[in-house]
């Protein structure tokens, strides 16, 4: 029997990992905490840092992969 509930999650198969890499990557550090005001983003910014952070606040986990799949819409990350 196939799983077919995360058929239609665009996030499904993504690790936070690779989405704040691809943030960062694409738009930088700054960019990013204009852009979600968290302070992981904008006070000395690191992928373990915010990634521990993230892990443990779910409304900032949130509020990163909503980003995320904007900017993918915006076509504002690199491929």
């Amino acid at each position: 029997m196939e799983d077919t509930s995360q058929k239609n999650n665009p996030l499904h198969g993504l690790t936070l990992e690779k989405i704040v890499t691809d943030l960062v990557n694409s738009i930088g550090w700054e960019e990013l905490g204009q852009q979600v005001n968290i302070n992981c983003f904008n006070s000395n910014p690191s992928i373990k840092s915010s990634l521990k952070f993230l892990r443990k606040t779910p409304w900032a986990r949130t509020k990163v992969e909503s980003f995320y799949l904007y900017a993918k819409r915006k076509k504002m990350l690199k491929e």
